[in-house]
C-alpha cells in the first residue's frame, strides 16, 4: 500500500517562500519577502492539513449479474478518508466492456453523499468479464500531500446472454396439455384421449372399447396420453467458435448465435411452462436437467454465460449420449462442422426422437489465420470444408431431420408444424 507523500506543488511553494525570505534578508530588500508571501501562505496551509490516516480503497460494481448491453456503475468503497479532498481514478480498458467516459479518467471532490469518481460501464458480450484494473490517487486540501496512485484489481461480473427477439406460435409436436403449453406425446396412464388401437397382451380390461370391439369382431382398447409435459432439450455446440465476435453491437460469431438462440428458446419454453434441459458439448460439458419456471431459467442462463469454446480430449466420432427421455424435442444449435454432432443428430432421428438442427454458422465466417499457413491455402481448405458441410447437411435432411438457419422470430414455426403433423402419422415398426 502506498504512503502519503508531499506533492511537487508543496515543494515548490516551500522553496520559493524560503528563497524569497533568504534573499530579502541577504540583500535587505523587503519587497522580495512580500512577493513570495503568497507561496508561504500556500505552503503553510498545505502543511496544516497534513494527513494522519492511511486510506483503504476498493472498487465494486453496483450489479454483478447483467445481460449484454445493460449498464451499471462502478463505485469506490473508501475508509479512513477524513484527510482526503480530491479523488482521481483511471480505469483500464477491458475486452467487450464499454466505459463512460471512454478514456476512463475520472476526478472529483470527496463527497460521500453525491458519489465519488463513479465510472459507468456496460458489458457488450456474454460471459464472465474481468473488469480492467484501476489506479486511484488521493490529494489533501490545498494539494499538499498525495496518496498513490495505487493499483486496484478489477472485479468480475457475470454477463448473461441477451434473449434475442424470438417467439414461436407453433406448438411442439404434441397438442396443448397440462401445466405447460405442450404435453408429452408419450403414451401412458392418463385422462386425455389419444386413440384406439387393437388389444395387446398386458392391456387392462377397463381400457377395452366395447363398441369398436363389437363392430370389428376384435378387441380394441382406448389409448391415453401420459400425464407429463413436453420436454425441450437444447444442445449447444461449443466445440469451436467460427467468425469474429464484435459484441452485441457488432458481428456475431457462431458461438454468439448459438448461445443467444439457446437463451431465447429456453426463455420462450420456460415461460410456457414446458420442461427445458440444456446440454453443452464442449470442454466443460455442462448439463442442466429438465425443469421449468424462472428459477430454472436463471440456472440455464448462468450455465450459458460460462460456455467456453474447446474440444474435449475424449471426444470421438461415436454418437454422443444425450439421455433423451420420451416426449422430448431436441434442438441442436451448431455450425455443423463436427462429425460427432452430425452423427448424434442422425442417430436420435433414427430412434424416433423429434430433432431439429439450427444452423448457426455466420455467412462471413472464414478460416482462422495461423502462423506459417499461406492465406490462399487456408481459403481453399475452408471452401472444401464448407462443401463437405453442405453434403452432410443434405444427408442429414435426407434422414428426415429438418435443418434451418437461425433468423430470430418465426425461425422454428414451420419446422415445428411439420414435426407436429409427422407425430400424428402412423409409424411402421421395423421387425
Amino acid at each position: 500500500m502506498s504512503n502519503w507523500r508531499a506533492t511537487a506543488a508543496l515543494g515548490r511553494a516551500l522553496l520559493v517562500a524560503a528563497s524569497g525570505l533568504a534573499l530579502a534578508v541577504l540583500f535587505g530588500e523587503p519587497v522580495l519577502a512580500v512577493m513570495t508571501a503568497p507561496f508561504a501562505v500556500l505552503a503553510g496551509l498545505g502543511l496544516q492539513y497534513r494527513p494522519r490516516q492511511e486510506p483503504v480503497v476498493r472498487s465494486t460494481p453496483e450489479h454483478r449479474v447483467l445481460h449484454e448491453g445493460q449498464g451499471t456503475t462502478s463505485r469506490l468503497e473508501l475508509r479512513d478518508v477524513g484527510d482526503v479532498e480530491h479523488v482521481t481514478r483511471v480505469s483500464a480498458r477491458a475486452p467487450y466492456v464499454a466505459l463512460r467516459p471512454a478514456h476512463g479518467v475520472v476526478g472529483s471532490l470527496l463527497d460521500m453523499r453525491a458519489g465519488v469518481a463513479e465510472t459507468q460501464l456496460s458489458p457488450r458480450r456474454w460471459g464472465r468479464r474481468l473488469l480492467g484494473e484501476e489506479k486511484v490517487a488521493f490529494t489533501t486540501a490545498w494539494a499538499g500531500y498525495r496518496w498513490g496512485p495505487v493499483i486496484v484489481p478489477g472485479d468480475t461480473i457475470e454477463v448473461l446472454p441477451v434473449t434475442a427477439p424470438f417467439d414461436s406460435r407453433a406448438e411442439l409436436p404434441q397438442p396443448v396439455g397440462l401445466v405447460g403449453a405442450h404435453r408429452s406425446s408419450r403414451v401412458g396412464d392418463g385422462t386425455e384421449f389419444s386413440g384406439i388401437r387393437p388389444f395387446h397382451a398386458g392391456d387392462r380390461l377397463r381400457r377395452v372399447n366395447w363398441r369398436v370391439s363389437l363392430r370389428t369382431d376384435a378387441l380394441h382398447v382406448v389409448e391415453s396420453r401420459a400425464e407429463q409435459d413436453a420436454g425441450v432439450l437444447v444442445v449447444v455446440d461449443a466445440l469451436a467458435d467460427y467468425g469474429r465476435s464484435g459484441g452485441i453491437d457488432g458481428a456475431a460469431s457462431s458461438l454468439d448465435v448459438s448461445v443467444r438462440a439457446a437463451a431465447a428458446i429456453a426463455e420462450h419454453h420456460s415461460r410456457s411452462g414446458d420442461r427445458v434441459g440444456l446440454r453443452v458439448v464442449g470442454t466443460a460439458g455442462r448439463v442442466v436437467g429438465y425443469g421449468a419456471g424462472p428459477r430454472h431459467l436463471r440456472v440455464i442462463m448462468g450455465h450459458l454465460a460460462r460456455v467456453r469454446a474447446g474440444t474435449p480430449h475424449d471426444l470421438s466420432s461415436e454418437p454422443l449420449s444425450f439421455r433423451v427421455t420420451a416426449g422430448t424435442v431436441v434442438m441442436v444449435l451448431s455450425p455443423m462442422l463436427s462429425e460427432a454432432m452430425t452423427t448424434s443428430a442422425a442417430t436420435l432421428m433414427r430412434r424416433g426422437v423429434p430433432v431439429m438442427v439450427i444452423d448457426t454458422l455466420p455467412d462471413e465466417a472464414g478460416p482462422v489465420a495461423r502462423e506459417g499457413v499461406h492465406r490462399g491455402v487456408a481459403d481453399l481448405a475452408w471452401r472444401m470444408r464448407r462443401i463437405e458441410r453442405d453434403l452432410l447437411l443434405d444427408q442429414l435432411a435426407g434422414t428426415g431431420c429438418p435443418v434451418v438457419r437461425w433468423r430470430g422470430p418465426g425461425t422454428l414455426d414451420e419446422v415445428l408444424r411439420r414435426l407436429a403433423r409427422r407425430a400424428q402419422l402412423p409409424r411402421v415398426a421395423a421387425r
